[in-house]
């Protein structure tokens, strides 16, 4: 006798799709059902997620390439440049002279090319900003996660100490230095260390902050129940929970410091000739920006554009690394 109940259709590749059964009044169905189709979402890490915010942050990105530009050309730009930066133009005729195609920043009185000297002092700024960002991120993020891990006595005498740093005002440091030590105190390393020594006060605040907060966490607390270190777990498992904020402190750090070895070099504190600075090139140029316009404001916009950049970026940073920022900036 021949088999009449209805049969599994077949899929496309010859295998029997389940029959699921249907009821329309009094009448029964046998309805196939093919397989369930499983919807996945690839997970992003953290490290994805920040650089996704990032990239979507268009002023950020935009300031970064500009940043990344004016530091390749300040570090190697010279040395493909027709002029260096001591050099002097054999024709009188030169002295003085206004942007052309020869020189696109025009000369100084005293025959020297201003885009080769505006890359000197490029390449000069950008190596002390750097060194102290380097520096006083590094100094302030192991001040500020011993002082917020331990608290007590250990807590009280490091801030303590940063509020001693805090009210030492850097014009007088760098006087006393520049008459004591002049023979190194117009050296860019000498001052990338000076400015490090009191830049780092407000990074060790904020990771001090940072480390008191997470300290009572439950991780934290599996992590000693686990027999971990101190050093461990500080290094391990606190401060990379610092990192957006010390990242966004390190750029504004080369921020200040550009401005404050600007400062420095136009007050006669900071890189001395021969050899030259942005600051020092501003302060040069000033009594001619109104006949020679060029000696000063070329640098100057140098200035205002590193600024800019870099507190741009900051910005951009600062938006990647909030967790609660969903607002897409233009």
């Amino acid at each position: 006798m021949a088999d009449t109940r209805p049969k599994a259709p077949v899929d496309q590749a010859g295998e029997a799709q389940e029959l699921r059964r249907t009821e329309h009044g009094a009448q029964v169905h046998e309805v196939a059902v093919g397989p369930e189709r499983e919807f996945t979402v690839a997970a992003r890490s953290q490290r994805q997620m920040v650089l996704r915010r990032f990239l979507a942050h268009r002023l950020a990105v935009g300031s970064l390439v500009v940043f990344l530009i004016v530091v390749i050309l300040s570090l190697i730009g010279g040395r493909f440049w027709r002029y260096g930066y001591a050099d002097v133009v054999e024709s009188t005729a030169e002295l003085s002279s206004p942007p052309s195609l020869k020189h696109p920043m025009g000369t100084d009185g005293i025959g020297h090319d201003t885009l080769a000297q505006v890359l000197r002092g490029a390449q000069k700024s950008v190596q002390v900003a750097l060194m102290v960002a380097f520096l006083s991120t590094t100094t302030g993020a192991i001040i500020g996660a011993l002082a917020g891990y331990y608290r007590g006595w250990i807590d009280s005498a490091l801030m303590r100490f940063t509020d001693l740093v805090l009210t030492i005002p850097l014009i007088a440091i760098l006087a006393v230095l520049a008459a004591n030590v002049a023979e190194k105190a117009g050296n860019w390393f000498f001052i990338g260390l000076v400015l490090s020594f009191v830049l780092w006060t407000s990074i060790a605040r904020v990771v001090r902050g940072t480390f008191l907060s997470l300290r009572e966490k439950e991780f934290v607390e599996a992590a000693r129940a686990l027999g971990a270190s101190d050093a461990r777990i500080m290094f391990r498992h606190l401060l990379p929970n610092a990192t957006g904020s010390i990242i966004v402190n390190a750029t504004i750090t080369v921020a200040v410091a550009i401005l404050l070895e600007t400062a420095l070099s136009f007050l006669g504190l900071g890189i001395r000739p021969p050899d030259t600075s942005l600051g020092l090139l501003v302060s040069a140029g000033q009594q001619a920006a109104t006949t020679r316009p060029w000696l000063f404001y070329f640098p100057g916009l140098v200035i205002i554009v590193i600024a800019l950049t870099v507190n741009f970026i900051g910005d951009g940073l600062r938006d990647a690394f909030d967790p609660t920022q969903t607002r897409v900036r233009a």
